[in-house]
């Protein structure tokens, strides 16, 4: 089916976005509005595709009730509601709003607008397709392949490991509804975003002008296509179309290339676009194949000249996989013939490339002049705390430090315990001495490492006081040990202590 099926879409008039977004918070249409509106039960409801909830709690008359009816709703509401409400003609003549009913009396929303909380506190508005603000697509897919959804669980969570440093340029590939460069205009004086779908680089444009934040250069194409060959950016991201499926029957979630193709390209194209010192991050799938380890997959699409850092969140089974978004086209619901059809193609596509698995995770690239960039690639599927921006950041710098410092400039280096780590003890219930010591974080990546008792007497006293070797030393006095022998075993642990993020650098 082709975009003319869908609604009308607003203008991205500047004015009348303006006056609609000044009458929207004056009524607290806010992500703190509607929480307090609506109640944290009814409020987590929406993010599950369930609306009665909300329904019940806005049978009122008040101008927040009227507005989230009508726009994450989609509830008709009597002119007389809205006029109080809204500049009612600027929003109709602007598309924003629709007459519906035979004598014209209610209005409709064209177009799904979800409050979003920023990260400073900003108030943002994530225009999307009707239906698609809240809970994902709800099937909606399978009626239309060329529906622009609103904010899910994958564009937070890319928002929220996103570096966040000032950068003169940032690049979001496959904008959709525009949540990343929304993100990126807080920190990159220019931003450029780029969608195959014409619809979602118009609905990021309202997204932006809604917001209240500069208009960012949107281009149209595929993958790296719109991007000329000077260009070069300090930032680039992007959650892309990155279900492994046979075809491309929906844009929004489906690459149209074969098995994990699309975020290899996406990977291997970043390199040459980035700038010294730039990160570019993904969210991605990919295959897990007979006979072959997942880690050397991904290794091998990393570009040339970058540090790279890679974590393998999940892992499906191929059934698993397919029947996630089989569901999440709404083919479930449909004719069961059709949809056993469509597991089938599923499974003789994964079958056919020897797949067993599927992973998904982050990627984030580092462009570096050293000689040997550094690929680390690990499993990770435990809780972390979000946003992780800064967490990643540090990862790359820890990476620097570690790669600039041989054994004995590690010795000679000063460090200091990250904030909330804490020791366990494991053993045995009246035992001596535990069996071993483990290291937890309470912060970031929350890893958790064991170590051996020199280790956790080692990063019991890092204050940046000493240096590691003179505290090895005391350590040997006090286990009466060799303190030669004990700094020829113990720079291996520090640097995965450091490496990990239980020790960082103490500046001198």
């Amino acid at each position: 089916m082709s975009n003319a099926t869908l609604s009308p879409l607003p203008s991205a008039d500047h004015e009348v976005a303006a006056r609609l977004r000044e009458a929207l918070l004056a009524a607290a249409f806010t992500a703190d509005g509607l929480l307090d509106l609506l109640g944290a039960p009814a409020y987590a409801a929406l993010a599950r595709s369930e609306t009665v909830p909300a329904l019940r709690a806005t049978r009122g008359d008040t101008p927040l009730e009227t507005l989230v009816r009508l726009f994450l709703l989609q509830q008709p509401v009597p002119h007389a509601r809205v006029e109080g409400v809204l500049p009612v003609h600027a929003c109709v003549a602007g598309g924003w709003l629709t007459r519906v009913g035979d004598a014209g009396g209610d209005l409709a929303a064209t177009v799904d607008v979800r409050p979003y909380g920023g990260p400073d506190g900003e108030d943002w508005f994530i225009v999307s397709d009707l239906g698609c603000a809240v809970g994902g697509a709800g099937g909606i897919g399978s009626r239309d392949e060329g529906v622009v959804l609103g904010v899910g669980g994958a564009s937070t969570t890319l928002a929220g490991i996103t570096v966040r440093t000032p950068v003169a340029s940032a690049l979001d590939l496959g904008t959709g509804s525009g949540i990343q460069a929304l993100h990126a205009s807080r920190h990159a004086t220019r931003v450029t975003a780029t969608d195959l779908n014409p619809r979602a680089l118009h609905i990021t444009a309202l997204t932006l002008a809604l917001s209240g934040v500069p208009a960012a250069d949107l281009r149209e194409g595929s993958l790296f296509e719109p991007v000329r060959d000077d260009e070069s950016y300090d930032l680039i991201v992007s959650n892309p179309p990155f279900v492994i499926s046979p075809g491309a029957r929906l844009t929004y979630r489906d690459g149209g290339m074969g098995g994990d193709d699309l975020c290899r390209s996406l990977v291997q194209g970043a390199g040459e676009r980035l700038n010294e010192g730039g990160f570019a991050q993904f969210l991605a799938n990919w295959q897990h194949v007979e006979g072959e380890d997942w880690q050397d997959r991904i290794r091998s699409w990393v570009p040339r000249g970058c540090d790279a850092w890679i974590v393998q969140r999940e892992v499906q089974d191929v059934t698993q996989y397919a029947e996630l978004w089989l569901r999440d086209a709404g083919d479930h619901r449909g004719d069961p013939a059709e949809y056993q059809a469509r597991y089938d193609a599923w499974l003789d596509e994964f079958e056919a490339r020897k797949v067993k698995a599927v992973g998904f995770g982050w990627i984030t690239l580092r462009r570096t002049s050293a000689a040997e960039p550094v690929i680390t690639a690990e499993e990770w599927p435990h809780p972390v705390e979000q946003p992780l921006g800064d967490t990643v950041r540090a990862h790359f710098e820890r990476l620097d430090y570690l790669r600039g410092h041989d054994d004995a400039a590690l010795l000679a280096g000063h460090f200091r315990l990250a904030g909330e780590i804490v020791q366990e003890q494991v053993g045995l219930p009246g035992a001596e001495d535990p069996e071993h010591v483990v290291l937890r974080q309470h912060r970031g990546m929350r890893r958790a490492t064991k170590v051996d008792t020199v280790g956790a007497g080692f990063a019991g006293v890092c204050d940046g006081t000493l240096s590691a070797g003179r505290i090895l030393d005391a350590i040997a006095q006090l286990v009466g040990e060799d303190p030669v022998l004990l700094r020829d075993r113990t720079p291996a642990q520090i640097r995965l202590l450091v490496e990990q993020g239980f020790l960082e650098p103490a500046p001198r």
